[in-house]
């Protein structure tokens, strides 16, 4: 077979693929438009065999080409895809369909957000409507799959869950639908054919909400409450639970890399070893003679680090935010044209989220328990979420239009939590932490990712308890109390998640290393930027690959023969 053809079989094949999978699962992802769209997949036990005996034919037929036959281009292509094909297959096989929620993520969220998005036309409100109309089956199918992993004890441990219905709650104790957020769509349309919206939509929704949505998310909470969280296993450890293969998979898919337990431990301790280090230098810097534990005892307790407003906390995000944009030609040659929101979670969602979480046109700061959020943080935590962290990194993919859709579309947590974390290592570079303490707050960050992958296979394969995970990430680092046991929470019941961001960042951190060494003089930092950032969300092996290509190009921006050619 020739190159072209070769190349042409494998293009025919991920087109008709991804055009199966919009119609399977909805416009992927579903939210890059600013309306969504109406659709909730079946997530039936059917459904699943179906998309996994497809996938399985698809994945055969791409075994049977070549990779020698094609561009280079194409066999990173190649190498993308088969990585998400092995992914959703992984998951059908160990049914992670029975589980749909752990302590970070719940499916009903999704309903909940879809009702605080902006709809900007008639036709988009119906569309929510519609959406709404298939909440019903959807949850109902929900539920049904989750007995069925209780009954086999495939179920998130029981400590970590505590109160993660509360946003199910919210809704399903509310007296009428005009007491939660779910009529907001239709409450604040502002077009100019408002009034028809409230006139003719706002009926429909209001007897959709009563009639069905509420109904159903009060069948959902006492699910929850009653069958589900009482009933949840006590065992923490996801290979005690679910075996030594199963974890392997998880770390396999997020990492995107075949590690065992033993050597992410190691990896871990390798890199706390070395921030350690680097952590008493700045102890001495700043006059705690080089004891780092009594300086980051010093930034938990000391008040002037924190503040007491959340209207403080969300202008200081943004004057961090505005610092990088006043430096982002200096280190990047392109940079995507969306911008990004400085929002606050949801009331019922803040006391079980994250600090800050980064998406494509928002950056969602908690505000919730100000005693746990600490000024030195807000640098290292804005470049991350924001820029030119998931803020920046998914817009900017999202604009490569001469890739293909499963590689501007999808995200895998190696890269794209990796390209976050070294880029609140770029801050350093950048000038971005201008006193010890916020250098410590970076530090004391990268630490938190380091000592995830010590607690991640301590917990899950090696026997840690989950009060000796906690009592380990509070020992390194300066994060707060609260957070540090949602954060513990969270690595018990997502087995493996949390080991993607370390060996991301340091894939990324060592491939540029190597391109820096290679290229001498001729190494253009902005270009190596652009090179990666370009690539969308690639398995680590990928991004080694294209970064030795870029090597052997001469570090040329991927931009440059197109500039050239404009």
């Amino acid at each position: 077979m020739s190159e072209s053809s070769a190349q042409d079989r494998f293009v025919a094949i991920y087109t008709e693929e991804w055009a199966w999978r919009e119609r399977e699962l909805g416009r992927q992802p579903r939210w890059i438009s600013g309306e969504l769209e109406p659709f909730l997949p079946d997530v039936s036990p059917p459904a699943q065999e179906r998309r996994a005996a497809h996938w399985s034919c698809v994945r055969d037929q791409v075994l049977q080409i070549d990779p020698s036959e094609l561009s280079q281009r194409a066999r990173s292509d190649r190498k993308v895809y088969l990585y998400q094909l092995d992914t959703f297959l992984a998951q059908h096989k160990n049914r992670m369909f029975e589980a749909p929620i752990n302590s970070d993520t719940a499916f009903w969220q999704d309903i909940l957000d879809a009702a605080r998005r902006h709809y900007p036309t008639p036709a988009s409100v119906e569309g929510y409507l519609e959406l709404l109309d298939g909440v019903p089956r959807h949850f109902q199918a929900h539920i049904a799959n989750m007995r069925a992993g209780l009954a086999r004890g495939f179920a998130p441990p029981r400590i970590t869950m505590a109160g993660r219905d509360a946003t199910a709650r919210t809704v399903a104790e509310a007296r009428s639908a005009a007491d939660t957020d779910l009529h907001l769509p239709v409450g604040r349309y502002r077009g100019t054919d408002a009034d028809r919206v409230a006139q003719h939509i706002g009926p429909q929704l209001e007897r959709v909400l009563e009639e069905q949505v509420l109904p159903a998310f009060r069948e959902l909470a006492a699910f929850l409450a009653d069958d589900y969280f009482p009933h949840l296993p006590l065992e923490i450890s996801a290979t005690k639970n679910w075996g030594e293969e199963f974890y392997r998979d998880q770390v396999r898919e997020f990492a995107t890399l075949d590690l065992t337990p033993e050597q992410v431990h190691q990896a871990g301790l390798d890199a706390v070893a070395e921030i350690t280090a680097r952590m008493g230098e700045v102890a001495h810097e700043a006059g705690f003679d080089g004891d780092a534990p009594a300086m980051l005892a010093h930034m938990r307790t000391d008040p002037s680090f924190y503040v007491d407003t959340p209207q403080a906390l969300l202008k200081e995000a943004a004057w961090h935010a505005k610092k990088f944009d006043g430096v982002v030609h200096q280190y990047f040659g392109r940079v995507p044209r969306q911008r990004f929101a400085i929002i606050e979670p949801p009331a019922d969602l803040a006391p079980f989220y994250t600090f800050g979480r980064g998406g494509v046109d928002h950056y969602v700061l908690n505000t919730y328990s100000l005693p746990d959020r600490p000024l030195f943080s807000l640098p290292a935590l804005t470049l991350h979420e924001a820029a030119p962290g998931h803020a920046f990194q998914i817009p900017y993919a999202l604009e490569m239009t001469d890739l293909p859709p499963f590689r501007r579309f999808f995200y895998n947590s190696a890269y794209g939590e990796g390209w976050a974390l070294y880029g609140e290592h770029l801050g350093v570079e950048m000038g971005m932490y201008t006193t010890p303490f916020e250098t410590m707050g970076m530090l004391s960050y990268q630490m938190w990712r380091a000592v995830r992958l010590v607690v991640d296979p301590g917990i899950h394969a090696l026997g840690w308890t989950r009060q000796q995970a906690i009592d380990y990430l509070a020992a390194n680092t300066a994060i707060g109390m609260h957070e540090v046991v949602t954060e513990i929470d969270r690595y018990i019941s997502w087995p493996g998640q949390a080991v993607a961001y370390y060996l991301g960042k340091t894939t990324i951190l060592q491939a540029r290393q190597r391109a820096e060494a290679a290229l001498g003089d001729d190494f253009d930092l902005r270009a190596f930027h652009d090179l990666v950032l370009s690539l969308g969300a690639v398995p680590l092996e990928v991004l080694d690959d294209e970064v030795d290509a870029f090597v052997r190009d001469g570090g040329r921006s991927p931009f440059a023969s197109k500039e050239a050619a404009a």
